[in-house]
């Protein structure tokens, strides 16, 4: 079976082809931290962790880098009015995006740079840009030269003919299809942080930081390149002209964008006061996991519309998956062994990698997953499931939950003393506020196979 991802670039499903044998380079466009991420940035997180967990299921050894944007526009804006330094502002909004990352069940990616640490790379890429004739100064700023670059629009199938020459956009969004010379490098202004660089005294502009960033961790060709539908234009466009043309070499070999949530069938927006977050969907009573089942039952491709009729049902569904595995651990039968049960084993997993393979397909791989619970139930009922067969649809619906994350089995038995004083000690950490060593006691105990999930109930475990 061949795997085909849907490449936003070419408007086709290709069949995916790594840059170098089974490693692949991955980036994500991560949280810019000036307020809460609401469940249509995290529906785009899981998105993004699906595609790696399918990845490391057929054996891809993953490198993902995911960004964090602590310095832009909104972020200086939102601290300053709240009258706080723009890193103790945006450290708080860092920390509340893991915790509801980490009770998603996302894996965490290899990297989670920082814009305000990679200041210097950027300056770099702006001074080579400047070098090549693809950018220039005005006003004490740098912008890119759009009519320079050739083949801009070839993402967002924007018309270049819309361009005036010269005109620039110094803010960091702009409006679809304003396509203009976008800022690489803002000049110093009163009360914004700034840095003293070689190419002046300012800041990076928000398009610069992901080419950068990504450049230093993964090399000038990325192999995936995820984010939401609204990435595409301008950020991604931007991020293609200026990488490509500092390189000379294809930025991304495969662009995959995840549609939007809606709320009742509207956008999400403060001004109609529906923007949910994921303690907002705790609050009444849903479990992380249902939010997560939500997500990954719906194709990534299309819209979702998410209202509280539908996370209820998913609920209620997911409560059966549970009790059906859970079922399965326990189950002893003297039936012996169903050859027809094996045969259906085989077949579902199967139609589940069948399914995945067409570009995440996984409604299509939820309905073989329900096809064969159907069957072992009625197999269960008339006492034709053998102790062995339960054993195996048992691991085989472990084997599907590595990729999608969404069961709650109960853990039996106690923890080794090593990893309950780990715990242990990453709560007094937390107490105290070092939220530097809870990290790093959270990443050591995640390589020893224990995956921490703090709730309003306090901390949980689980095996990975």
């Amino acid at each position: 079976m061949v795997l085909k991802l849907y490449n936003t670039l070419s408007g086709e499903k290709e069949v995916f082809t790594p840059l170098t044998g089974k490693s692949v380079g991955m980036y994500s466009c991560g949280p810019t931290v000036y307020d809460i991420a609401h469940i249509g940035n995290l529906r785009a997180y899981v998105f993004a962790d699906l595609l790696r967990r399918y990845l490391e299921y057929k054996h891809y050894e993953v490198r993902h880098v995911m960004n964090i944007t602590d310095l832009d526009d909104k972020t200086i804006r939102a601290s300053r009015e709240q009258g706080m330094g723009l890193r103790e502002y945006t450290d708080s909004y860092i920390r509340l995006f893991f915790e509801d990352i980490d009770l998603l069940r996302i894996k965490r990616a290899d990297v989670y740079p920082r814009v305000t640490e990679h200041i210097n790379e950027m300056v770099d890429m702006i001074k080579i840009l400047l070098d090549k004739g693809y950018a220039y100064r005005k006003d004490g700023s740098v912008y890119f030269k759009v009519s320079e670059f050739r083949n801009y629009g070839k993402l967002s199938k924007i018309d270049l003919s819309r361009i005036k020459p010269g005109a620039t956009v110094e803010v960091d969004e702009y409006e679809k299809e304003d396509v203009r010379d976008f800022a690489l490098w803002k000049e110093k202004k009163e009360g914004e942080p700034f840095w003293v660089t070689g190419i002046g005294e300012g800041r990076p502009g928000w398009h610069i930081e992901c080419s950068a960033m990504s450049i230093k961790y993964l090399g000038p060709t990325i192999d995936i390149h995820t984010g939401g539908i609204d990435n595409i234009f301008p950020h991604h466009q931007n991020e293609i002209a200026q990488s490509e043309a500092a390189t000379g070499q294809k930025f991304v070999l495969y662009w995959m964008h995840c549609e939007h949530l809606l709320v009742d069938n509207k956008k999400m927006s403060k001004s109609l006061g529906n923007i949910i977050t994921l303690k907002d969907v705790m609050s009444r009573g849903y479990k992380p996991e249902a939010l997560r089942y939500l997500f990954v039952f719906s194709n990534y491709r299309s819209r979702l519309n998410f209202t509280w009729e539908s996370i209820g049902h998913a609920s209620s569904t997911l409560d059966r998956l549970n009790q059906f595995v859970e079922r399965l651990k326990g189950y002893n039968s003297t039936s012996g062994s169903n050859e027809e049960i094996s045969i259906l084993t085989a077949r579902t997993v199967q139609r589940f990698e069948s399914e995945m393979d067409i570009d995440l397909n996984t409604p299509g791989a939820f309905a073989a997953i329900f096809d064969m619970v159907g069957e072992i139930n009625a197999a269960i009922e008339k006492n034709e499931l053998s102790t062995e067969n339960a054993k195996a649809i048992y691991e085989l619906m472990l084997k599907f939950d590595s990729v999608l994350n969404i069961l709650t089995l109960k853990e039996k038995g106690e923890l080794p003393e090593e990893i309950e004083a780990f715990i242990g000690e990453r709560e007094k950490a937390r107490k105290r506020k070092d939220f530097k060593l809870a990290d790093e006691i959270r990443k050591r105990l995640e390589d020893m196979g224990i995956v921490l999930e703090d709730t309003k109930e306090g901390v949980r475990w689980r095996k990975k």
